[in-house]
């Protein structure tokens, strides 16, 4: 386990926390929101960090990896999510029909991001069609559990299928690393640790 690699894992669970958020209490963290969905476009990145805006873009991510490897207060919503998305991940990359369709939409998606703004509703709508009309699709599904009232909203639902979709795209950072499932069962410690540094690093970095 590499810091490069935890970056890309923290963006994989920040996304899964922040969909899990929306689904239960009706908003997120808006600045995590907002560098993970800047993730989704940004595929042509120099580096890891610079695909989330900096290591600072992926704060709640890497805080959300330290509750769940170390701590007793683990989020098994959120742990079970962002487990799904990384097998999901995988049914994508055998998939190249989907995956195809999912990388034109990201594109045209980016004219709306040129045009509003990354915050703004349309964007959220559109990804989460693209989410629906390609990840939604294969096996194995995510799960969202939350507040029924919340999870029949439009909007908060494409914001939650939008922090699925940058989670996703966490998903195949990762994989391109080098990250296995299977290494989270053996390097729990290891990854928690990194995360703490790469956290404690980006504060002071930030002044904050």
């Amino acid at each position: 386990m590499n810091e490069e690699r935890v970056i890309a894992l923290a963006g994989v669970f920040q996304g899964a926390a922040l969909a899990q958020q929306l689904a239960t209490d009706g908003r997120c963290d808006d600045v995590a929101f907002e560098s993970s969905l800047a993730s989704v476009f940004r595929i042509d990145a120099d580096s890891v960090a610079s695909v989330y805006g900096g290591v600072s873009g992926v704060r709640r991510g890497l805080r959300t990896l330290v509750a769940q490897f170390e701590d007793e207060t683990r989020d098994v919503a959120v742990m079970r999510m962002a487990i799904t998305v990384l097998r999901l991940e995988r049914s994508l990359a055998r998939n190249r029909p989907v995956l195809d369709r999912l990388r034109e939409g990201v594109v045209a998606t980016q004219r709306q991001v040129e045009h509003f703004g990354m915050n703004h509703a349309n964007v959220s709508a559109r990804l989460a069609e693209v989410y629906a009309s390609t990840l939604s699709t294969l096996k194995p599904r995510v799960m969202v559990t939350g507040t029924p009232s919340h999870l029949q909203q439009k909007a908060n639902v494409d914001r939650v299928r939008s922090a699925l979709l940058a989670s996703a795209r966490s998903a195949v950072l990762w994989h391109q690393l080098g990250g296995r499932q299977w290494q989270l069962l053996i390097y729990r410690k290891q990854c928690a640790m990194l995360a703490r540094g790469l956290l404690t690093g980006s504060t002071l970095e930030g002044g904050g």
